[in-house]
C-alpha cells in the first residue's frame, strides 16, 4: 500500500470528493449514496445539482451492480465482475461522476454503439428517446429498457465520456464519465 498522506494529497488535488473501489453490492451502494447526499448538502451544493449528482451516481452504480449480477453465476471470472470503481469529484463549477467495471469483450461493441448513438443526440432527441423507451416493452431476458444511460446523457452538461480498454483475465474494463 502507498503513503496515505500522498494518496490524500492526490485526491484533493484532483478534486475528488468520494471514491470507492471494491464489490458493488446494493447495500454498499446505498450507504455510499447516503454519504454522498450528506456531503453535497454540507458543501452547500444547490438542491438541483445535489439531485443531479446523486441521480447520476445511482444510475452509474446500479449499471455496474446489475451487470455484475447478470454475469456472476457460472463464470470463472464472476468475482471479477463484482469489482468496480466509482469516483465523484468537483472541478470548477462542475461535478464529475466516473465509474468503471470489468465487462466481457463480446459486450463491448454493443455498449459502445449505444453510447455513440446517445452522443449524437441533442436534448430534444434524448427526451424523445427516453419517452419511447419508457413506453416500450422490455424484451424477455433483456437487462432493462436502457433508460439509465439515456437519463445520464440527459442530465449531463457535456456528452458522456466512455472507453473500453483491455483488462485482466480476458476481460475488458469499461469506464464512463459524466460531467454535470
Amino acid at each position: 500500500m502507498g503513503d496515505l498522506h500522498a494518496i490524500r494529497q492526490f485526491l484533493a488535488s484532483e478534486g475528488i470528493l468520494m471514491s470507492f473501489h471494491g464489490p458493488f453490492r446494493h447495500g454498499i451502494l446505498e450507504e455510499l449514496g447516503r454519504a454522498l447526499r450528506k456531503h453535497l448538502e454540507s458543501e452547500s451544493t444547490r438542491k438541483p445539482d445535489t439531485t443531479d449528482v446523486f441521480s447520476v451516481y445511482i444510475e452509474a452504480a446500479q449499471n455496474v451492480a446489475n451487470y455484475a449480477n447478470r454475469h456472476n453465476g457460472g463464470d470463472p471470472a464472476g468475482a471479477r465482475f463484482q469489482q468496480g470503481v466509482v469516483v465523484i469529484g468537483r472541478q470548477g463549477d462542475h461535478h464529475i461522476v466516473q465509474c468503471g467495471n470489468f465487462i466481457l469483450p463480446a459486450d463491448g461493441p454493443a455498449l459502445l454503439a449505444r453510447l455513440d448513438h446517445l452522443s449524437g443526440l441533442d436534448a430534444a432527441a434524448l427526451k424523445t428517446l427516453f419517452k419511447e423507451r419508457i413506453r416500450a416493452d422490455v424484451e424477455p431476458g433483456a437487462p432493462g429498457a436502457g433508460l439509465g444511460l439515456i437519463r445520464m446523457a440527459r442530465i449531463a452538461s457535456r456528452p458522456l465520456g466512455y472507453a473500453i480498454v483491455p483488462g485482466e483475465d480476458g476481460l475488458d474494463f469499461f469506464s464512463l464519465t459524466v460531467i454535470l
